[in-house]
């Protein structure tokens, strides 16, 4: 809660306000916070330069284009399986050690890869085995990134918003840092860096000294039992259910067709180097709606976030109807913007309200069920498209992105859900 709403409650109840100015936010770039910071801006870089490596590798080899999508299928589907079980180890061993040993398993991946393509052609099977090894590291990784933020920032709203826009801008820096290094090296030089990547950010947060909770030290129950533990914390708030409930919706029929379709809309009205430069756009918006979030502090939240989110249609009922590129363009920063805000005002959420002990396990639910849900949009967007039209799934998809939006505000426990105490 910031101090503007924190007089404003105290003036209601009779308590006189302080006088003078409102204390300033307390200081964000701690040690511990600046080697996060590099942390994860170096991984965001790597893991954007990694779909254009494996596509100018694998097609450059002569292979179908189908091999791409099935290695990072590979990625993802290792990605979607374990994430529970690294959200249960995060919880038992602590979040930084099993951020760091995620980032020693894929480091050694991504340089066996390096060196294959730059020897020749590496036989499929091991593409596919690297990228699922790959995707069992970022299983034991993104569950911690949730708990670390509040044990390293006393400002957990201005964290999230900094990474926000720190990891907009990288994934716009990775593809195009991997299409140089294409240009001036080859494919080697490009998994060659992202296995540095990996190696910058164990180091930093191998650097980190995160104090120690007395759960840290506490006794914990077999695997079934902490998996069991956690779908009880998880069950027992109403708020935290609701969002991912409606959000697996909104991943299977909005957001999941929306990636697929855009870049099939795009690329065959206006040109592939259109869908870069909206993507890039997109990228754009992501920052905007980072840099918004580090004004703006609303009393409830998941409400305002739930508002923003009405850039989402605006977008897709653009795309659905033809609109020439400047439109296009407008449409994906409103929506960069929008999805931006909304994150920050979620993931600050959870990481004040859900109980520290189990906050690795609620973000790896939160993961799990919108990432199969998104992949499983993105599997029959095309099948569905070509049996309606594109067009009409994205203006389908624009209205019930505002169902999405109005199914969150009409649930009383997401739309009253307020700041937690003093953030």
């Amino acid at each position: 809660m910031t101090d503007k709403y924190r007089y404003k409650s105290a003036a209601a109840a009779g308590v006189p306000r302080p006088a003078g100015p409102p204390p300033s936010p307390p200081p964000l770039w701690s040690r511990d916070f600046r080697l996060f910071f590099v942390a994860r801006a170096v991984a965001v870089l790597g893991e954007g330069m990694v779909p254009v490596g494996l596509a100018a590798g694998l097609l450059g080899d002569g292979r179908p284009d189908a091999t791409v999508g099935y290695a990072l299928g590979a990625w993802i589907g290792t990605f979607a399986l374990l994430v529970l079980f690294g959200g249960v180890l995060a919880d038992r061993f602590t979040a930084r050690r099993m951020m760091i040993v995620a980032d020693l398993l894929r480091l050694p991946g991504a340089a066996v890869l390096a060196v294959a393509f730059t020897a020749g052609s590496p036989p499929l099977w091991s593409v596919y085995a690297l990228s699922a090894l790959s995707g069992v590291g970022a299983a034991l990784f993104q569950p911690g990134v949730a708990s670390t933020i509040p044990r390293i920032a006393a400002d957990v709203q201005r964290a999230n918003a900094v990474l926000r826009v720190v990891e907009a801008l990288m994934t716009m820096a990775g593809p195009a840092l991997a299409g140089l290094l294409l240009v001036v090296a080859d494919v080697g030089a490009v998994f060659a860096v992202d296995a540095a990547t990996f190696g910058v950010s164990a180091l930093c947060l191998a650097l980190m000294r995160v104090p120690a909770r007395a759960y840290d030290r506490a006794r914990r129950g077999s695997l079934r039992a902490e998996l069991a533990l956690g779908w009880r914390e998880f069950t027992s708030r109403a708020w935290l259910w609701g969002v991912i409930a409606i959000w697996t919706g909104y991943g299977l029929t909005v957001a999941g067709p929306m990636v697929t379709l855009t870049a099939t809309v795009v690329t065959g009205d206006h040109g592939s180097s259109a869908y870069g430069l909206l993507m890039a756009v997109h990228g754009a918006g992501n920052a905007a709606g980072g840099l918004l979030a580090l004004r703006l502090r609303p009393r409830r939240p998941l409400a305002a976030g739930a508002v923003a989110l009405l850039g989402l249609p605006v977008n897709l009922y653009l795309l659905g109807t033809g609109a020439p590129v400047a439109w296009l363009a407008a449409g994906q920063f409103v929506a960069g913007a929008a999805f931006a805000f909304w994150l920050v005002m979620w993931s600050t959420s959870v990481q004040t309200h859900v109980p520290q002990e189990a906050l690795n396990r609620m973000h790896a639910y939160d993961v799990a069920g919108s990432l199969l849900m998104m992949a499983a949009g993105r599997a029959l967007a095309g099948p569905v498209a070509e049996a309606v039209g594109a067009e009409r799934v994205l203006l389908t998809g624009s209205g019930l992105a505002v169902l999405v939006v109005a199914a969150l505000l009409l649930v009383r426990p997401i739309r009253r859900l307020g700041r937690a105490p003093g953030v």
